[in-house]
Protein backbone atom coordinates (compact mmCIF):
# COMPACT_ATOMS: atom_id res chain seq x y z
CA UNK A 1 0.00 0.00 0.00
CA UNK A 2 1.35 3.44 -0.66
CA UNK A 3 2.48 6.06 2.22
CA UNK A 4 2.42 9.17 1.04
CA UNK A 5 2.90 12.66 2.86
CA UNK A 6 0.73 15.11 0.53
CA UNK A 7 -2.40 14.66 -1.30
CA UNK A 8 -1.15 15.19 -4.70
CA UNK A 9 0.97 12.05 -4.03
CA UNK A 10 -2.51 9.76 -4.95
CA UNK A 11 -4.56 9.89 -7.90
CA UNK A 12 -5.74 6.10 -8.83
CA UNK A 13 -4.69 6.40 -12.85
CA UNK A 14 -6.02 2.60 -13.80
CA UNK A 15 -9.29 1.81 -12.94
CA UNK A 16 -12.32 1.04 -15.44
CA UNK A 17 -15.95 -0.06 -15.63
CA UNK A 18 -16.93 -2.33 -18.22
CA UNK A 19 -20.79 -0.88 -18.22
CA UNK A 20 -21.81 -3.81 -20.90
CA UNK A 21 -24.15 -5.46 -18.35
CA UNK A 22 -25.86 -1.96 -17.19
CA UNK A 23 -25.85 -0.33 -20.89
CA UNK A 24 -25.87 -3.13 -23.22
CA UNK A 25 -23.22 -1.66 -25.06
CA UNK A 26 -19.63 -1.96 -25.28
CA UNK A 27 -17.98 0.78 -23.53
CA UNK A 28 -15.41 1.05 -20.70
CA UNK A 29 -15.58 3.99 -17.92
CA UNK A 30 -12.24 5.54 -16.67
CA UNK A 31 -12.69 6.57 -13.44
CA UNK A 32 -10.88 9.90 -12.48
CA UNK A 33 -12.39 10.75 -8.95
CA UNK A 34 -10.12 8.64 -6.55
CA UNK A 35 -7.84 10.99 -5.66
CA UNK A 36 -8.08 13.14 -2.83
CA UNK A 37 -9.72 16.28 -4.80
CA UNK A 38 -12.37 13.95 -5.90
CA UNK A 39 -12.33 14.48 -9.28
CA UNK A 40 -9.98 14.47 -12.57
CA UNK A 41 -9.16 18.31 -11.61
CA UNK A 42 -6.64 17.37 -9.77
CA UNK A 43 -4.50 16.89 -12.80
CA UNK A 44 -5.21 20.27 -14.87
CA UNK A 45 -4.74 22.01 -11.35
CA UNK A 46 -1.74 20.25 -10.43
CA UNK A 47 0.18 21.06 -13.43
CA UNK A 48 -1.12 24.93 -13.74
CA UNK A 49 -0.11 25.61 -10.04
CA UNK A 50 3.71 23.91 -10.60
CA UNK A 51 4.20 25.79 -14.39
CA UNK A 52 3.06 29.26 -12.21
CA UNK A 53 5.97 28.37 -9.48
CA UNK A 54 8.55 27.71 -11.86
CA UNK A 55 7.64 30.78 -13.65
CA UNK A 56 8.04 32.65 -10.30
CA UNK A 57 4.43 34.08 -10.19
CA UNK A 58 3.27 31.93 -7.20
CA UNK A 59 5.43 32.94 -4.09
CA UNK A 60 4.76 33.27 -0.42
CA UNK A 61 1.95 35.23 0.27
CA UNK A 62 0.49 34.51 -3.23
CA UNK A 63 -3.30 33.85 -3.08
CA UNK A 64 -5.00 31.98 -6.01
CA UNK A 65 -7.95 33.38 -7.46
CA UNK A 66 -10.14 31.43 -10.31
CA UNK A 67 -13.14 31.04 -11.69
CA UNK A 68 -14.97 27.52 -10.92
CA UNK A 69 -18.46 25.74 -11.08
CA UNK A 70 -17.14 23.33 -9.06
CA UNK A 71 -14.40 20.53 -8.95
CA UNK A 72 -11.30 22.49 -10.20
CA UNK A 73 -12.40 25.05 -7.18
CA UNK A 74 -12.07 21.39 -4.60
CA UNK A 75 -8.36 20.71 -6.47
CA UNK A 76 -7.15 24.25 -5.72
CA UNK A 77 -8.32 24.08 -2.56
CA UNK A 78 -6.39 21.15 -1.96
CA UNK A 79 -3.55 21.96 -3.63
CA UNK A 80 -3.39 25.64 -2.16
CA UNK A 81 -3.48 24.32 1.53
CA UNK A 82 -1.05 21.54 0.96
CA UNK A 83 1.62 24.22 -0.43
CA UNK A 84 0.84 27.07 1.88
CA UNK A 85 -1.28 29.74 -0.74
CA UNK A 86 -4.20 30.81 -0.06
CA UNK A 87 -7.07 30.88 -2.70
CA UNK A 88 -10.12 32.25 -3.71
CA UNK A 89 -13.14 30.62 -6.01
CA UNK A 90 -15.53 32.91 -7.58
CA UNK A 91 -17.98 30.68 -8.43
CA UNK A 92 -22.07 30.70 -9.57
CA UNK A 93 -24.94 29.33 -7.58
CA UNK A 94 -25.44 26.34 -9.65
CA UNK A 95 -22.17 25.00 -7.78
CA UNK A 96 -22.89 22.26 -5.60
CA UNK A 97 -23.20 23.38 -1.85
CA UNK A 98 -20.85 20.48 -1.10
CA UNK A 99 -18.29 21.84 -3.27
CA UNK A 100 -18.31 25.19 -1.53
CA UNK A 101 -18.35 23.41 1.76
CA UNK A 102 -15.37 21.48 1.16
CA UNK A 103 -13.73 24.45 -0.31
CA UNK A 104 -14.22 26.10 2.91
CA UNK A 105 -13.24 23.36 4.69
CA UNK A 106 -10.07 23.33 3.16
CA UNK A 107 -9.39 26.89 4.18
CA UNK A 108 -10.35 29.16 1.14
CA UNK A 109 -12.99 31.59 0.03
CA UNK A 110 -16.19 31.39 -1.71
CA UNK A 111 -17.68 34.74 -3.50
CA UNK A 112 -20.66 33.65 -5.10
CA UNK A 113 -21.57 35.62 -8.13
CA UNK A 114 -24.96 37.05 -7.71
CA UNK A 115 -26.38 38.16 -11.18
CA UNK A 116 -24.94 36.67 -15.01
CA UNK A 117 -23.61 38.39 -17.82
CA UNK A 118 -26.27 39.77 -20.13
CA UNK A 119 -24.00 38.31 -23.23
CA UNK A 120 -21.62 35.94 -21.48
CA UNK A 121 -23.47 34.46 -18.62
CA UNK A 122 -22.89 32.79 -14.94
CA UNK A 123 -19.45 32.54 -17.05
CA UNK A 124 -18.41 35.94 -18.17
CA UNK A 125 -19.54 37.41 -15.01
CA UNK A 126 -17.52 34.90 -12.90
CA UNK A 127 -14.40 36.19 -15.82
CA UNK A 128 -15.45 39.28 -15.00
CA UNK A 129 -14.96 39.54 -11.31
CA UNK A 130 -11.52 38.00 -11.40
CA UNK A 131 -10.11 40.20 -14.05
CA UNK A 132 -10.98 43.15 -12.27
CA UNK A 133 -9.55 41.20 -8.69
CA UNK A 134 -6.69 40.63 -9.99
CA UNK A 135 -6.29 44.19 -11.39
CA UNK A 136 -7.05 45.62 -7.92
CA UNK A 137 -4.25 43.79 -5.87
CA UNK A 138 -1.14 42.31 -6.67
CA UNK A 139 -1.60 39.59 -4.26
CA UNK A 140 -4.14 37.26 -6.63
CA UNK A 141 -2.47 34.96 -9.22
CA UNK A 142 -5.23 33.86 -11.64
CA UNK A 143 -3.95 30.70 -12.90
CA UNK A 144 -7.03 31.27 -16.01
CA UNK A 145 -8.12 27.31 -16.86
CA UNK A 146 -10.26 29.01 -19.68
CA UNK A 147 -6.67 29.92 -21.47
CA UNK A 148 -3.57 28.37 -19.51
CA UNK A 149 -2.13 25.63 -21.76
CA UNK A 150 -1.04 23.40 -18.53
CA UNK A 151 -4.98 22.27 -18.72
CA UNK A 152 -4.52 20.23 -21.53
CA UNK A 153 -1.03 19.77 -21.30
CA UNK A 154 -1.93 17.73 -17.78
CA UNK A 155 -3.85 15.38 -19.83
CA UNK A 156 -1.87 14.94 -22.90
CA UNK A 157 1.37 13.81 -20.32
CA UNK A 158 -1.13 11.85 -18.19
CA UNK A 159 -4.32 10.46 -19.23
CA UNK A 160 -4.49 9.50 -22.71
CA UNK A 161 -0.87 8.10 -22.23
CA UNK A 162 -2.59 5.74 -19.69
CA UNK A 163 -5.84 4.81 -22.12
CA UNK A 164 -3.18 4.02 -24.65
CA UNK A 165 -1.60 1.50 -22.41
CA UNK A 166 -4.74 -0.04 -21.52
CA UNK A 167 -6.35 0.16 -24.18
CA UNK A 168 -3.61 -0.63 -27.43
CA UNK A 169 -6.59 -1.29 -30.35
CA UNK A 170 -8.88 1.52 -28.47
CA UNK A 171 -11.35 2.60 -31.97
CA UNK A 172 -13.06 5.47 -30.15
CA UNK A 173 -12.62 8.17 -26.91
CA UNK A 174 -15.96 10.02 -25.62
CA UNK A 175 -14.92 12.88 -23.87
CA UNK A 176 -16.83 15.91 -21.64
CA UNK A 177 -16.38 19.19 -22.90
CA UNK A 178 -16.40 22.11 -20.30
CA UNK A 179 -12.92 24.56 -20.60
CA UNK A 180 -12.81 21.34 -22.84
CA UNK A 181 -8.60 21.28 -21.55
CA UNK A 182 -9.14 17.01 -20.57
CA UNK A 183 -10.71 16.97 -24.01
CA UNK A 184 -7.68 18.93 -26.56
CA UNK A 185 -5.11 17.19 -24.12
CA UNK A 186 -6.30 13.38 -25.32
CA UNK A 187 -7.20 14.76 -28.87
CA UNK A 188 -3.79 15.86 -29.35
CA UNK A 189 -2.24 12.46 -28.17
CA UNK A 190 -4.22 10.80 -29.98
CA UNK A 191 -3.92 12.69 -33.34
CA UNK A 192 0.10 11.59 -33.09
CA UNK A 193 -0.48 8.28 -32.14
CA UNK A 194 0.53 5.20 -34.55
CA UNK A 195 -3.14 4.28 -35.40
CA UNK A 196 -6.59 6.25 -35.65
CA UNK A 197 -9.13 6.87 -32.75
CA UNK A 198 -11.72 8.51 -33.22
CA UNK A 199 -12.11 11.54 -30.80
CA UNK A 200 -16.37 12.34 -29.65
CA UNK A 201 -16.87 15.62 -27.80
CA UNK A 202 -19.49 15.15 -25.33
CA UNK A 203 -21.48 18.66 -24.72
CA UNK A 204 -24.43 19.92 -23.25
CA UNK A 205 -27.39 21.16 -24.68
CA UNK A 206 -27.61 24.64 -23.73
CA UNK A 207 -23.52 25.11 -24.09
CA UNK A 208 -22.44 27.54 -26.82
CA UNK A 209 -18.81 25.42 -26.92
CA UNK A 210 -19.39 24.54 -30.15
CA UNK A 211 -21.79 26.76 -31.68
CA UNK A 212 -25.25 25.67 -30.18
CA UNK A 213 -27.82 28.50 -28.94
CA UNK A 214 -27.55 29.04 -25.27
CA UNK A 215 -29.86 27.63 -22.83
CA UNK A 216 -30.80 26.92 -19.37
CA UNK A 217 -27.84 24.85 -17.77
CA UNK A 218 -28.17 23.59 -14.01
CA UNK A 219 -25.61 20.54 -13.74
CA UNK A 220 -22.45 21.93 -13.34
CA UNK A 221 -19.53 20.80 -14.97
CA UNK A 222 -19.73 20.37 -18.77
CA UNK A 223 -20.71 23.22 -21.43
CA UNK A 224 -20.33 27.05 -21.38
CA UNK A 225 -21.82 29.97 -22.19
CA UNK A 226 -18.21 31.49 -23.93
CA UNK A 227 -16.60 29.64 -25.77
CA UNK A 228 -13.14 28.07 -24.91
CA UNK A 229 -10.03 29.59 -26.37
CA UNK A 230 -8.77 25.92 -25.85
CA UNK A 231 -10.80 24.40 -28.32
CA UNK A 232 -9.40 23.08 -31.48
CA UNK A 233 -12.34 21.50 -33.59
CA UNK A 234 -9.77 20.11 -36.03
CA UNK A 235 -8.98 18.02 -33.65
CA UNK A 236 -12.54 16.65 -32.87
CA UNK A 237 -14.21 13.78 -34.69
CA UNK A 238 -17.75 14.50 -33.88
CA UNK A 239 -19.55 16.24 -31.52
CA UNK A 240 -22.67 14.81 -29.52
CA UNK A 241 -24.85 16.78 -27.29
CA UNK A 242 -27.13 15.59 -24.39
CA UNK A 243 -30.24 17.21 -22.54
CA UNK A 244 -29.80 17.55 -18.92
CA UNK A 245 -32.71 15.51 -18.03
CA UNK A 246 -30.87 12.15 -20.08
CA UNK A 247 -27.53 13.01 -18.00
CA UNK A 248 -30.07 12.92 -15.13
CA UNK A 249 -31.46 9.20 -16.10
CA UNK A 250 -27.83 8.02 -17.05
CA UNK A 251 -26.68 8.83 -13.80
CA UNK A 252 -29.71 6.89 -11.64
CA UNK A 253 -29.13 3.92 -14.35
CA UNK A 254 -25.46 3.66 -12.55
CA UNK A 255 -26.95 4.27 -9.34
CA UNK A 256 -28.86 1.28 -9.61
CA UNK A 257 -26.10 -0.85 -10.19
CA UNK A 258 -23.86 0.28 -7.06
CA UNK A 259 -21.77 3.27 -9.01
CA UNK A 260 -22.37 6.68 -7.87
CA UNK A 261 -20.92 9.19 -10.28
CA UNK A 262 -21.24 13.05 -10.35
CA UNK A 263 -23.75 14.97 -13.69
CA UNK A 264 -20.18 15.10 -15.67
CA UNK A 265 -19.77 11.41 -15.83
CA UNK A 266 -23.56 11.21 -16.33
CA UNK A 267 -23.66 13.31 -19.72
CA UNK A 268 -20.24 11.46 -21.20
CA UNK A 269 -22.24 8.10 -20.29
CA UNK A 270 -25.06 8.98 -22.04
CA UNK A 271 -23.80 10.47 -25.22
CA UNK A 272 -21.56 7.67 -25.12
CA UNK A 273 -24.14 4.65 -25.17
CA UNK A 274 -26.43 6.33 -27.89
CA UNK A 275 -23.82 7.01 -30.36
CA UNK A 276 -22.87 3.07 -29.84
CA UNK A 277 -26.16 2.04 -29.95
CA UNK A 278 -26.54 4.15 -33.10
CA UNK A 279 -23.46 2.75 -34.79
CA UNK A 280 -24.07 -0.89 -33.73
CA UNK A 281 -20.64 -2.49 -33.63
CA UNK A 282 -19.97 -4.37 -31.13
CA UNK A 283 -16.26 -5.25 -31.95
CA UNK A 284 -15.33 -1.52 -31.60
CA UNK A 285 -13.09 -0.81 -28.28
CA UNK A 286 -14.40 2.24 -26.99
CA UNK A 287 -13.60 4.14 -23.87
CA UNK A 288 -15.39 7.18 -22.02
CA UNK A 289 -13.67 9.21 -19.69
CA UNK A 290 -15.60 9.35 -16.01
CA UNK A 291 -14.24 12.81 -14.70
CA UNK A 292 -16.24 12.68 -11.18
CA UNK A 293 -18.01 11.18 -8.56
CA UNK A 294 -21.14 11.34 -7.12
CA UNK A 295 -21.15 12.38 -3.44
CA UNK A 296 -21.32 16.04 -4.49
CA UNK A 297 -24.61 15.47 -6.50
CA UNK A 298 -26.43 14.38 -3.90
CA UNK A 299 -28.38 17.67 -2.99
CA UNK A 300 -29.36 18.07 -6.62
CA UNK A 301 -28.76 15.01 -9.36
CA UNK A 302 -29.61 12.21 -6.32
CA UNK A 303 -32.43 14.91 -4.91
CA UNK A 304 -35.92 13.83 -6.13
CA UNK A 305 -37.18 17.37 -5.32
CA UNK A 306 -34.82 19.26 -7.11
CA UNK A 307 -35.10 16.95 -9.64
CA UNK A 308 -39.13 17.01 -9.79
CA UNK A 309 -39.13 21.22 -9.75
CA UNK A 310 -36.34 21.78 -12.24
CA UNK A 311 -37.26 18.57 -15.06
CA UNK A 312 -41.02 17.59 -13.86
CA UNK A 313 -41.96 14.72 -12.09
CA UNK A 314 -41.86 12.24 -14.92
CA UNK A 315 -37.79 12.21 -14.55
CA UNK A 316 -38.30 9.31 -11.49
CA UNK A 317 -41.24 7.45 -12.80
CA UNK A 318 -39.10 6.89 -16.48
CA UNK A 319 -38.98 3.33 -17.59
CA UNK A 320 -34.95 4.37 -18.59
CA UNK A 321 -34.10 4.40 -14.78
CA UNK A 322 -35.05 0.86 -14.27
CA UNK A 323 -34.23 -0.57 -17.84
CA UNK A 324 -30.41 -0.90 -16.68
CA UNK A 325 -31.57 -2.75 -13.69
CA UNK A 326 -34.06 -4.91 -15.79
CA UNK A 327 -31.51 -5.91 -18.51
CA UNK A 328 -28.13 -6.50 -15.47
Amino acid sequence: MPVISVPLDFNEEELYVDLRSIFGQPLFLKCEGFNFAGSIKLKAAAEMVEAAEREGALMPGSVLVESSSGNLGVALSMIAASKGYGFLCVTDPRCNLSSRRMMEALGSQVHLIAEPDANGGWLGARIDYVRALCASDDRYVWLNQYTNPGNWKAHYRTTAPAIARQFPDLDVLFVGAGTTGTLMGCARYFWEWHRKVRVIAVDSVGSVTFGGPPGRRMIPGLGTSVRPALLDESYVDEVIRVEEADTVRACHRLARSGFLFGGSTGTVVSGATDWLARHEDRDLTAVAIAPDLGERYLDTIYQSNWLQDLYGEEILSSDELTAGTRSA
